[in-house]
């Protein structure tokens, strides 16, 4: 299949960076049985508990028509539409509207959009929300209330705030400005959606946030925008079909699971770093990076055993951040594997006319295009870190489309769901996080038994020293 994403891990081993920095083939043949065992691990649970991830590009025939019945009245009755949501709720859908819209989407003329001015409030800076009111007019804006409990304090709260501005602005037609995207039927969204007649779009079982893109979390702020979602779960599907042999040199998620394992368990290389050379891929680095962190940094095995395992993601840009991290990355400590996401064609050619002649060092740049320069960048940091022994791979997508994203998110889901089962955790909950929002509603004062209890566990912590304060 030409349109197919490849992955390229030759700087990753031993035969390119030696036996001291690279990993030895035989290290990953060593580790078959237990990546066939991940492998058959996965692939047995698909579709169970929180592995529903997995079925989403078969069986949402009939809600993708109604996604695409919905953004067509999106598009056809407001100029704006804002997400309401925080994590995967907010940094998919960026993700993918930056990957799949024009960069500057928002700043185009209407008739030069595919849909709405798309706006992600993922955070409640105050000053952001009066912001956002700022630039919007509430008459001609739609808002998607992503929650999967419609519990969460950030979400909820921004939609308290919404619903106050909109009953002021549009009176009793508030309802219509209102989407929810939420639980079947647990939780506080659903409630109020059915009360209040809004558009909804269900979470379904066993989708986690961050597993959620390829849902209608993810699609339906894409159909607005007018990203083809059928390719998105196209690609999925293509890349699923891949992950389905137990084959580690045919299955790219599975060898990649066991190369990041490897390095992680074996090595000390706990430092994932991801590197577009691609503007429109930037902010998949952000969307992989809550995947990665909040997925497999765990303090305890399934058994309860003390582990402490995980590797911390880092997001760069390509060339931009040659020009203040590479440095680290070239000299610093043997602590990281760079993935690089390259594609072999540009969306736009820009091409460097004559000018400077006098100059040798910025003429030589005459007569070729940016599309040159950037590849050649890409190959050059790539070349620096494999001339340092620093381990890198590549990720090559043949053009940035919706089947190609498609085939790169589940690519990465995937690489997951194998790597939490090679170290034996649950790669699908997130305690830490958990205790972090029961102590915010601790703080706040929520009455429920579990806050009121943290309130006093958070009392009784030492007193701060006025000594360490300056």
């Amino acid at each position: 299949m030409e349109n197919r994403i490849r992955l390229d891990v030759n700087h990753m081993m031993a035969d390119f960076l030696g036996m001291q920095y690279g990993i030895e083939r035989a290290s990953v043949d060593a580790l078959e049985p237990a990546l066939k065992r991940a492998q058959a691990a996965v692939e047995g649970k698909r579709g169970q508990g929180w592995l529903g991830w997995m079925e989403l590009p078969y069986n949402q025939e009939q809600v993708v028509e109604k996604i695409e019945k919905v953004a067509a009245r999106v598009r056809a009755e407001f100029d704006t539409l804002v997400v309401l949501g925080i994590g995967g709720s907010a940094l998919g859908p960026s993700a993918v509207q930056q990957a799949l819209n024009h960069l500057r989407y928002n700043d185009l003329p209407k008739e030069k959009r595919n849909g709405p001015k798309l706006y992600v409030e993922d955070n409640i800076d105050p000053e952001r929300m009066a912001s956002l009111l700022d630039v919007i007019d509430l008459k001609t804006t739609c808002f998607n209330v992503i929650t999967k409990s419609g519990a969460t304090a950030e979400t909820m709260s921004q939609y308290l705030i919404i619903l106050d501005a909109l009953k002021k602005a549009v009176g009793d037609d508030y309802a219509r400005h209102i989407i929810a995207t939420t639980d079947a039927k647990k939780g506080n969204l659903i409630k109020i959606a059915q009360k209040e007649g809004y558009d909804t779009f269900i979470i379904p079982d066993g989708v986690g946030g961050r597993f959620s893109e390829l849902c209608p979390v993810g699609l339906v702020a894409a159909a607005c925008c007018g990203i083809d979602i059928r390719g998105l779960l196209k690609g999925a599907a293509d890349m699923d079909q891949r992950c389905k042999t137990d084959e580690v040199w045919k299955n790219p998620a599975l060898l990649d699971a066991g190369l990041m394992y490897i390095a992680m368990q074996e090595m000390d290389i706990n430092i994932s770093v991801m590197m577009p050379y691609v503007d429109s891929l930037k902010l998949m680095a952000d969307w992989y990076a809550q995947l990665w962190a909040e997925s497999l940094g765990k303090n305890v095995t399934r058994k309860g055993m003390a582990v402490n395992v995980g590797q911390t993601p880092v997001k760069t840009l390509g060339v931009t951040d040659q020009h203040s991290q590479l440095q680290l990355y070239t000299e610093g400590p043997y602590d990281k594997v760079i993935t690089f996401l390259a594609v072999d064609e540009y969306r736009n050619e820009t091409p460097i006319p004559e000018g400077c002649e006098d100059i040798p060092d910025v003429h030589f740049l005459c007569g070729k295009s940016h599309n040159q320069l950037i590849q050649a960048e890409r190959q050059g940091t790539e070349y620096a870190l494999y001339k340092s022994g620093r381990m890198s791979q590549t990720i090559t997508l043949p053009k940035v489309n919706a089947e190609t994203v498609g085939q790169l998110l589940y690519f990465f889901e995937m690489v997951t769901a194998y790597t939490g089962e090679l170290l034996d955790i649950d790669a699908f909950n997130q305690p830490g996080v958990e205790e972090s929002k029961i102590a915010s509603y601790a703080v706040l004062g929520h009455s429920a038994e579990k806050y009121t209890a943290k309130r006093e566990e958070m009392k009784n912590r030492p007193e701060r020293k006025a000594d360490y304060v300056l």
